[in-house]
């Protein structure tokens, strides 16, 4: 910014000063020309006046003499001199006929004299009337100079203050920039000794967890042996087994999936919200994860809540869940920007998965339990061997994941939702995407049909659309009157039977739609706060949805 120069600050009035002061004098330089000629016309005047006087006196004079000579010739008319005065008589008339020309002329200059000297009268009370005009302007602009002398003045006075004050501020700036470039240090510093004791902490961590599986694999050696042991005897004596026997691993089959009417058990499963909320293959166990870093096992079969489990490690909140075929391994990821496996059994931790830069939003087990697929706000995808507990493959999806599904059992294809609002396709036997579909709105959750047939996406523009997976286009697409997806992360969920689609929404309302015909078929109201997750029992006979108020309620038809 150009410094202040006082001096040039009043150039440019002094200059307007300057040449409305040459104007003014050479309008009085004007005025004044024309006073000396009306003075001279005024002085011609008066000599003319003079000249005409002095001529009258002699044409006086002469007419006297004429008179006097006309009477001497009538009185000697017959004398000898007769002839010589008439002679002198024509000479004097002839001369007195000039000094009448001669008048005549001196009373047409004089009349051209005072129309001029009218004229000269009219543009000098003119000019005087201009002459005042300026006058005044000149006192108004002197006036006008002078407040603007004043105004100088005192911008002159508060620029001088603004100049002291910057110098200030800007010393202030240069002590602060000085102690902040020193806080910089520090805290660069501290990042480091941060860093370094994370990864100490984590290889202690790491040590307890393997004297911690050591001792858990004693304690289940023993309970084996005890079990062996126990089943030696059992076997000795027959016994029936039948389907709802408690060591039964087949799946349960829905043929029909009821629709939910009314709550049956509502309960607080956390100390804060709960983020997500999963059955177990065979539907004999509820895992629900919330923001108070544990992931719960419930047992809900018998219209009662019965804890079965508390799995811990997890140093922040659990944001999604998924169970292995076998109904043996459980998967939790979490905003620590790491994924955890659990033994359902013992509820041992197993396994760690780290290397995500960012909170890890989905997290599924591919079609063999020792390979797992997450999801990560870093925006790639990494798949992981649980049995060299490592990272083998890193996929650049080029945004933030909220959820991930593999597409069929073999897990050839994996299908991600992502915040720019596209739905993207990797085969896992390449490198490179395989195809994407663009919708209007953030991906928040995916559910597949049994079939494999169809994919169900929640969408932040309050929508649930249905992709033919055949064709890879959108067939169906669900709204309600006061739906909303009320999170980045709400999850919703297909029937068994995927003759229904179910979500929850920001006001607390579950919202159920037909899936064959489109229409709305139910709203459910029981929650005071946002439905984040809802989650089908794998028979179809019962519905879960949790919310932002720590509860979790169970809905079926009866």
């Amino acid at each position: 910014m150009m410094a202040w120069n006082k001096s040039n600050e009043g150039d440019w009035r002094q200059i307007i000063y300057y040449k409305l002061r040459e104007r003014n004098k050479k309008e009085f330089e004007n005025i004044s020309d024309l006073l000396q000629l009306h003075n001279r016309l005024f002085e011609q005047s008066e000599s003319l006046r003079t000249e005409n006087l002095q001529l009258t006196l002699q044409n006086e004079k002469l007419r006297q003499a004429n008179t006097e000579l006309q009477s001497q010739g009538c009185g000697s008319s017959g004398s000898e001199g007769g002839g010589a005065s008439s002679v002198v008589v024509q000479a004097l008339e002839q001369k007195v006929y000039k000094l009448q020309e001669e008048l005549t002329d001196l009373h047409r200059r004089k009349g051209e004299n005072a129309q001029q000297l009218v004229e000269l009268n009219q543009c000098l009370q003119e000019r005087d009337k201009i002459l005042a005009v300026k006058e005044n302007k000149l006192a108004e602009y002197e006036s006008d100079l002078l407040i603007l002398r004043e105004d100088l003045a005192a911008k002159e006075s508060t620029i001088a203050d603004i100049q002291a004050v910057n110098q200030v501020l800007r010393d202030e700036y240069q002590t602060l920039n000085l102690a902040f470039t020193a806080l910089e240090d520090k805290y660069r510093k501290a990042q480091e000794e941060n860093r370094e004791l994370i990864d100490r902490w984590m290889a202690q961590k790491a040590k307890d967890a393997e004297r911690l599986n050591m001792e858990n694999d004693t304690v289940l050696k023993k309970r084996q042996m005890m079990l062996e042991e126990q089943l030696k005897e059992a076997a000795r004596e027959p016994k029936q087994v039948t389907t709802d026997d408690k060591f039964a691993c087949s799946p349960p089959i829905c043929l029909t999936a009821v629709l939910p009417a009314k709550a049956y058990l509502k309960y607080d499963a956390h100390d804060g919200e709960v983020n997500s909320v999963c059955f177990s293959p065979q539907g004999r166990i509820l895992a629900t994860g919330g923001v108070d870093r544990k992931l719960k096992l419930w047992d809900i079969n018998r219209s009662v809540v019965e804890p079965k489990g508390l799995l811990t490690g997890s140093n922040a909140g659990v944001t999604a869940i998924d169970f292995d075929a076998e109904e043996s391994l459980i998967l939790g990821a979490s905003s620590d920007f790491a994924s955890r496996v659990w033994t359902v059994v013992d509820h041992r931790l197993r396994h760690t998965l780290t290397g995500h830069s960012g909170k890890v939003m989905a997290a599924r087990f591919l079609s063999e339990s020792a390979k797992v697929v997450t999801g990560s706000h870093d925006r790639t995808l990494k798949i992981w061997d649980l049995r060299s507990r490592s990272c083998i493959r890193t996929i650049f999806a080029g945004s933030s994941c909220n959820d991930l599904v593999p597409s069929d059992s073999a897990a050839t294809t994996i299908i991600s939702g992502h915040f720019d609002k596209k739905i993207r396709f990797w085969d896992t036997r390449t490198e490179q995407s395989a195809n994407e579909v663009p919708l209007q709105g953030k991906i928040t959750s995916l559910s597949l049909s049994r079939d494999g047939f169809y994919l169900l996406s929640c969408v932040r523009d309050d929508s649930l659309k249905i992709l033919d997976l055949r064709k890879n286009q959108v067939v169906n697409t669900f709204t309600g009157d006061g739906f909303h997806v009320g999170a980045d992360y709400t999850r919703a969920a297909f029937s068994p039977d995927a003759s229904y689609v179910a979500a929850g929404s920001g006001d607390g309302t579950v919202y159920i739609w037909n899936v064959n015909c489109g229409k709305l078929e139910r709203t459910l109201r029981e929650h005071t706060a946002c439905v984040v997750a809802c989650t089908w029992h794998p028979n179809g006979k019962s519905l879960v949805s949790c919310d932002r108020a720590k509860k979790v309620i169970a809905w079926s038809d009866f």
